[in-house]
């Protein structure tokens, strides 16, 4: 009796969603996020495969962007397995243990690409701001060990999440609302109080994703200062210039993040359907056109783009 109580009270899996109303044409919807999954990776490894290969762009601009091209293919590879299960398969089932380590590694990413962003805010304003000190200022063994706190301080903030969420026996209705695991949504099943949880998960995306957006901000207060300073107009837009393609990625990250975590806020009011929507641009659009945005507006990747294709 008390084995059934335990199977009724903590069920062995979550059910993920596609999207909801549409399950009759999950596989032509599938067609176009495969096209972009092989989109994503193929183009953040040719970012990796220019930048490795040509000692011209071993600048830390560019070792930054490599950054960003790896934690992007580590999202996708996190995401990409349930999703396409998902859609192509009807494949709906993850076990408990899979859904707590899938959001550990999709939180640990996010938090990792917000810090390489506020990596590449801190490059465009010591290039703009202080140029004559900026190859002794970005050393690259001082690029190294930044990219190495950063990483740590991504992995290390999220490790307590899964063994949170495993102390939880699980009651409510086992349907997740998307087609992967998200701590937000998780907990939110949890027949227990989950105050720990929501202070704790407050306080690492406060200290993580808040304290670089803040300082993202900063630093383009700075480089505006300094940009208007000079008299010159042309170079004044030629400054800004090198400051578009992170402005690009920087949103590109951020306004997913924080319309997915509102929907989740105020789930009880949103359509389920802009929930996911939400999530698949959260989880697709930014790494798809973070290399994009890049070599269109990056002179020395859009050459070499160039040279690679016509050859």
């Amino acid at each position: 009796m008390e084995n059934a109580n335990d199977t009724k009270f903590n069920p062995a899996l979550f059910l993920l969603t596609g999207i909801p109303g549409y399950e009759d044409v999950h596989l032509w919807i599938a067609i176009p996020i495969c096209l972009i999954y092989v989109i994503l990776i193929m183009g953040n490894e040719v970012i990796l495969y220019i930048i490795k290969t040509e000692p011209s762009l071993h600048e830390p601009m560019f070792i930054f962007l490599s950054m960003l091209a790896i934690t992007d293919i580590g999202l996708s590879i996190a995401t990409a397995p349930t999703i396409l299960g998902v859609l192509l398969f009807n494949s709906r089932e993850i076990s408990l243990d899979a859904c707590f380590a899938q959001p550990f590694f999709i939180h640990s990413l996010s938090f990792i690409e917000s810090s390489v962003l506020l990596l590449m805010a801190f490059d465009r304003f010591i290039a703009i701001c202080n140029p004559l000190r900026y190859t002794s200022i970005l050393t690259l063994p001082r690029i190294a060990k930044m990219g190495l706190v950063f990483a740590l301080r991504g992995l290390s903030v999220e490790i307590p999440d899964p063994f949170l969420l495993k102390r939880y026996r699980y009651c409510r209705a086992n349907v997740l609302t998307l087609s992967f695991c998200l701590n937000q949504e998780v907990m939110k099943k949890a027949c227990g109080d989950i105050t720990v949880n929501s202070i704790y998960g407050f306080f690492i995306v406060l200290s993580t994703v808040g304290l670089d957006s803040l300082l993202i901000f900063l630093s383009y207060v700075m480089i505006l200062k300094t940009v208007l300073g000079i008299a010159s107009h042309t170079e004044c837009l030629r400054a800004l210039n090198t400051c578009v393609s992170h402005l690009c990625a920087v949103l590109l990250f951020y306004i997913p993040m924080i319309g997915l975590s509102v929907t989740h806020r105020f789930a009880e009011h949103i359509s389920p359907l802009l929930q996911v929507i939400l999530g698949y641009i959260y989880m697709l659009v930014p790494p798809v056109m973070n290399p994009i945005v890049y070599s269109v507006k990056s002179k020395h990747l859009h050459a070499k783009l160039i040279k690679i294709f016509v050859k």
